[in-house]
């Protein structure tokens, strides 16, 4: 908007006649005026409002996550068992061999042949005497050195099936202590293997619970970002309303007043006088006439 103001009055003590005073004022289409306005005003109505923003929200445990949770829980020590039974075994295992260990290992039928060995070694002693009685040296240093071989045959036949025994009952023994220490270490394992798939089941579990929970932070966080779309779409539909505006056409009015030039009432009077007195003058001049 533009204003031109122009004027001033003549010089001198005489009156005389003042310019005028032109005022021009520039401004936009009445039209877009009051629409850029309007605008305005709704603009400055929707700032004074408050905005209500959604909170944040945070997804809470999904249903597998506490699935997950209870077996952790739950599953504390799975395996236990079987390491315990593996321990077990590994102990009476590394046990030393005693008469009591190996009796059970020992051939059932020892007695048998031991009892074999003392009668045919009295049958024959038997035999020893009836032949000294028959030499008449019953008695004699001769069926004494006899009897004595005869008795040390017998005693060295039993301790070598004694000895060979007591090999058979260690090797058994032996043999069941190699297999508790393997089936030890199996239950070791075996446990292993247990609490191993317990926590990759916890794993799995928690894992699928885990993408649960995410989906359902991903639901709260677009519920969140459609309300604040709601809440900041009246000045999105502004801003859209602003640039329209903005590429109206920018045509503008002008106005003009101006006020005429005034004039001096003396010096009218006075211009008015000498007029008069001017056209008397002429009217009673006399007439000269020259002749030529």
């Amino acid at each position: 908007m533009s204003f031109i103001f122009g004027g001033g009055g003549s010089g001198g003590g005489g009156g005389g006649a003042t310019t005028g005073t032109q005022t021009t004022i520039a401004r936009e289409a009445p039209e877009v005026e009051a629409r850029k306005l309007s605008l305005y005003d709704e603009a400055l109505k929707l700032a004074q409002t408050p905005v209500q923003l959604p909170g944040y929200q945070v997804a809470p445990p999904s249903a597998l996550e506490k699935t997950g949770f209870g077996l952790a829980g739950t599953g504390v020590g799975t395996g236990a068992a079987a390491v315990t039974t593996g321990l077990g075994q590994l102990g009476t295992a590394m046990q030393a061999p005693t008469t009591a260990g190996l009796a059970p290992y020992f051939n059932p039928y020892e007695s048998y042949v031991t009892d074999e060995i003392n009668r045919q070694a009295q049958m024959r002693q038997t035999e020893l005497g009836a032949q000294a009685v028959a030499s008449g040296a019953f008695g004699g240093a001769r069926q004494g050195v006899a009897s004595a071989e005869l008795d040390r045959a017998r005693l060295n036949q039993i301790g070598q099936l004694r000895a060979q025994g007591f090999q058979t009952a260690l090797g058994g023994f032996q043999r069941q202590q190699q297999m508790g220490m393997a089936g030890a270490q199996m239950y070791g394992q075996l446990g292993q293997q247990q609490q191993a798939m317990g926590q990759a089941d916890i794993s799995s579990v928690m894992q699928a619970g885990g993408i649960q929970r995410q989906l359902g932070q991903q639901a709260l966080e677009a519920q969140r970002m459609t309300g604040l779309q709601r809440q900041y779409e009246p000045y999105q539909r502004l801003e859209f309303m602003k640039g329209l505006m903005t590429n109206l056409p920018t045509g503008q009015s002008a106005m003009t007043a101006t006020t005429a030039p005034g004039t001096n009432p003396l010096a009218q009077a006075a211009g008015a006088g000498i007029g008069a007195y001017a056209a008397y003058q002429m009217a009673n001049r006399p007439q000269q006439i020259k002749m030529v």
